[in-house]
């Protein structure tokens, strides 16, 4: 066995290992598994024993580790999950930012020709090299604020030419960054210019999906079931076509309008149901019976000055809640830190359920193992030191990045 590293003196190491199985949606920092003065040990990439320092530095020496980090004064925490992200695209939309402050809305930006379909061109038009690049630069910004884990999703194709490209981008990328990538599908994420909505759907389901099948890279499939894009019906034809194709189902739901998206999540047993701004009391109840997860996107609403969605409705109703930051060219930050700190202001969650949301609970968004997003005897070595004597500096010092260093499997890949 190697020693691959020992994360020592830490004035708290916050474990979430009961948090994982509290099961109730909220949270009591009792269960966040806390240590003080303590420090982490990670043997051939796996965590071989959480706890007070002595005992821990006793049975693994912190001169005999590959990476030895004085954590004095320091939170370490586990490595963020974001598991909801469009972050492989090419182009800049920054003139629609400035568009909406003066009063457009994203519907009076998408009818212009911008938005999704500004950024199909743009991505359609660059080479895989500069995409990979692009996508790259994205997850070292990530990385250095703490996330270990991300979703990326294709859908700025919406060809097949173009879907299969990205989803290959996106496995390069997998292969050659620390951060690990997992990959969804979203040919179902505009309707093309000069294309009827129903015809577009026939092609996603009839060769879009089979050559994603063939490719082998995607493991979930996702749809915009939105008003003026995707309705229910459609939504369903392209999800249970992905299904029969071997990818998992999510569902992006009940952003601008309800139309049903998420009673459409938990009828076709997706992993997730993302965003949730406008859900109804029976929409809650029927994402917690069919134990799908509600991925909540702080930064979607603050970027577009929309209500946020309503997260405690979530946590009363026992439902594990999770949040990512929705990284794409229309919600401008990579940061998860940010959205957790949008999820307490705004949402109403405490630093302890933000924190949960955006690691164990996010990892249950993604089918990740049980472990992922939690330090403990043999999970991943993925974690954060902040540069803070508390997790709660994460949400509560908003702007400010706290991440000091991040470790992937024990290794030492960022130090800031």
């Amino acid at each position: 066995m190697t020693l691959t590293a020992v994360v020592h003196d830490a004035a708290e190491i916050v474990t979430l290992e009961s948090a994982e199985d509290a099961g109730d949606g909220e949270i009591d920092e009792d269960e966040l598994g806390i240590y003080t003065d303590a420090a982490v040990a990670v043997e051939d990439g796996e965590v071989a024993r959480v706890g007070a320092t002595g005992p821990v530095t006793r049975e693994f020496p912190p001169e005999n580790a590959e990476h030895a980090i004085d954590a004095s004064g320091k939170s370490v925490i586990p490595g963020f999950v974001d598991p909801h992200t469009h972050a492989l695209f090419a182009g800049d939309r920054s003139d629609e930012f400035e568009a909406k402050l003066r009063g457009k809305t994203y519907q009076d930006i998408m009818e212009e020709g911008g938005g999704i379909l500004r950024t199909v061109r743009a991505t359609r038009e660059a080479g895989d090299e500069e995409l990979l690049d692009n996508l790259l630069g994205h997850l070292d910004t990530m990385l250095a604020h703490g996330t270990t884990t991300v979703e990326v999703k294709s859908g700025y194709g919406l060809d097949t030419e173009t879907e299969l490209r990205m989803l290959e981008v996106i496995d390069r990328a997998d292969d050659r960054h620390p951060v690990d990538v997992v990959p969804t599908f979203m040919g179902a994420h505009a309707v093309p210019e000069g294309r009827e909505t129903d015809e577009y759907v026939e092609e996603v389901v009839d060769d879009q999906i089979p050559a994603v099948e063939s490719q082998g890279i995607a493991e979930f499939c996702d749809v915009f079931c939105e008003e003026g894009v995707f309705d229910v019906a459609q939504s369903r034809r392209v999800l249970e076509a992905g299904t029969d194709a071997g990818m998992t189902p999510k569902v992006h739901a009940e952003e601008l309008a309800h139309i049903g998206g998420t009673q459409l999540a938990a009828e076709v047993g997706a992993a997730s149901a993302d965003h949730l701004l406008h859900s109804t009391e029976e929409d809650v109840a029927a994402l917690v019976e069919s134990d799908v997860v509600p991925v909540l996107l702080p930064g979607t609403a603050f970027g577009l000055g929309a209500a946020y969605a309503d997260a405690r409705a979530f946590l009363d109703a026992g439902a594990d809640v999770a949040i990512a930051t929705d990284f794409n060219p229309n919600c401008y930050s990579q940061s998860m830190g940010f959205a957790a700190s949008l999820s307490c202001v705004e949402m109403g969650l405490t630093p302890a359920e933000s924190l949960v949301a955006s690691t164990t609970n996010a990892a249950a968004a993604l089918d990740l193992p049980e472990n992922v997003g939690t330090l403990q005897a043999g999970s991943p070595g993925d974690l954060a030191v902040l540069d803070a004597p508390t997790y709660v500096h994460v949400p509560y010092n908003f702007g400010v990045n706290a991440v000091e260093a991040v470790l992937k499997d024990g290794e030492v890949v960022h130090r800031a």
